[in-house]
């Protein structure tokens, strides 16, 4: 019997009933992915044995008693700049071929802790960059999955893994998500650790998941969010009820804003139209509207943040490997480089300014409706494709899901964000499912 498409609840709900052993779900994944890989190609480190090794380990744990964690027997793949202490780390470049780190990173420690399978690393761009790994999209191997998170969102959607772990630094939760049709979300900046994770900016680098629903997502997220005294800048506010509110209807039909973003130019014709669609069928609970006009400036703050911030993280890297680095991180790095100190200040108190307008916008609005990238996964494998509609959001930090709620005109998935208020994810998760089942009804 095929598991490979049972969702994380499911899985976990039969291992406590004693309906499956963890090995036999593990053999299930390890099915799936030797079917899948050669064509998608969405794995940087597999071991079979290693991981029925995990399997095994679990299943004696339930003969003799041990309590079960909330994720208990569940595979998930994990991008390949989380350390890990039984796999290799990469970062997607030959210069990072790091043995086994000495310690798990904060994000797998937790995962561990609550049992679940850790299949293996999945791919990543280039230093969680632009430039892309092997990963092809599993809806059409001739386009790109996206990045650069792309090898866990096309596991996730080629059900290799029912939950894969991914960052983001503009768009590289949201975007490959929407390119792969699964379900992407990035939590309020500071829910999740960073500890042992490449870091590319300490201002905007945030852990995010993949999942084939929105109550999966929810699940390994709780496992995941809290304070980190290895990470200061994790959060010390409470910890969401992501599961619960996944289940729950809001207290009235909720008010969407959908923002008439200075780049919707860039939207594809079919996407443009699809939007149109869930307007109309929301009938009258979205209104269009448009940011401040100095709004539009934030694509080039974050990018000031972004490339000045990765010019000081991978300085070594630069000076010492330059020739085994792609000409688009050059570039950047370059670019990082040049720009001056009152212009990375300026970027980074215009955070706080954009928050606090959004902290006031949301007292008339439950979320922003928007699209997750500007249409269907692109042709070709040179590039993940154009972050821009993630952009503003990961700037300011804010919690954002890409739902799997429209297609193309080639029958290819195209995702629709909701954004939500800071440290408001648990509003974000109710109006997700509220939106998905009317949408989908």
């Amino acid at each position: 019997m095929s598991f490979s498409k049972l969702s994380a609840v499911d899985i976990v709900k039969s291992l406590k009933e004693g309906k499956y052993t963890c090995e036999e779900i593990a053999k299930s994944f390890i099915e799936q992915i030797n079917k899948n890989e050669k064509q998608v190609e969405a794995w940087e480190f597999f071991d079979q044995e290693l991981v029925l090794k995990q399997a095994k380990k679990l299943d004696e744990d339930h003969q003799s008693g041990k309590v079960h964690g909330d994720l208990h027997g569940v595979p998930i793949g994990i991008k390949d700049i989380f350390d890990t202490k039984d796999m290799p780390t990469t970062d997607g470049t030959e210069i990072h071929k790091k043995n086994p780190s000495w310690n798990d990173c904060a994000v797998v420690s937790k995962l561990k802790q609550a049992g679940a399978i850790i299949m293996g690393k999945t791919v990543t761009a280039e230093l969680a960059y632009y430039s892309p790994g092997k990963t092809k999209n599993p809806h059409d191997t001739t386009r790109t999955p996206g990045g650069s998170s792309s090898g866990s969102a096309a596991a996730v959607a080629s059900h290799m893994v029912p939950l894969a772990v991914g960052s983001q630094t503009n768009g590289s939760v949201i975007r490959p998500a929407s390119f792969c049709g699964v379900v992407g979300y990035k939590p309020s900046k500071g829910y999740i650790s960073r500890h042992l994770v490449l870091q590319a900016s300490r201002t905007l680098d945030q852990v995010g998941v993949f999942s084939n629903s929105i109550e999966d997502a929810a699940l390994i997220s709780e496992q995941l969010i809290g304070y980190d005294k290895q990470d200061p800048d994790t959060s010390l506010n409470p910890k969401p009820k992501l599961l619960a509110a996944s289940k729950q209807k809001p207290p009235a039909e909720p008010i969407l804003a959908y923002i008439k973003l200075p780049f919707m130019n860039e939207l594809e014709k079919d996407a443009k139209e699809g939007f149109e669609e869930i307007k109309d069928e929301l009938k009258g609970k979205v209104d269009e509207m448009e940011l401040p006009e100095g709004f539009a400036n934030i694509p080039k703050w974050h990018q000031i943040i972004m490339e000045s911030d990765m010019a000081q993280s991978f300085s070594k890297e630069y000076q010492n490997s330059k020739n085994k680095l792609s000409d688009k991180i050059i570039e950047a790095i370059e670019r990082g480089m040049k720009y001056t100190s009152v212009e990375y200040k300026d970027a980074l108190l215009k955070i706080e300014v954009a928050n606090t307008y959004f902290n006031q916008f949301f007292h008339d609005y439950d979320a922003i409706l928007t699209p997750s990238a500007n249409g269907e996964a692109p042709k070709g494998l040179e590039s993940t494709g154009n972050p821009i509609f993630s952009t503003i959001w990961t700037y300011c930090g804010m919690p954002s899901i890409s739902l799997p709620l429209l297609q193309g005109k080639n029958g290819l998935p195209v995702g629709v964000q909701l954004v939500s208020s800071l440290y408001d994810d648990e509003r974000l998760f109710r109006n997700a499912s509220w939106l998905t089942n009317k949408i989908k009804k």
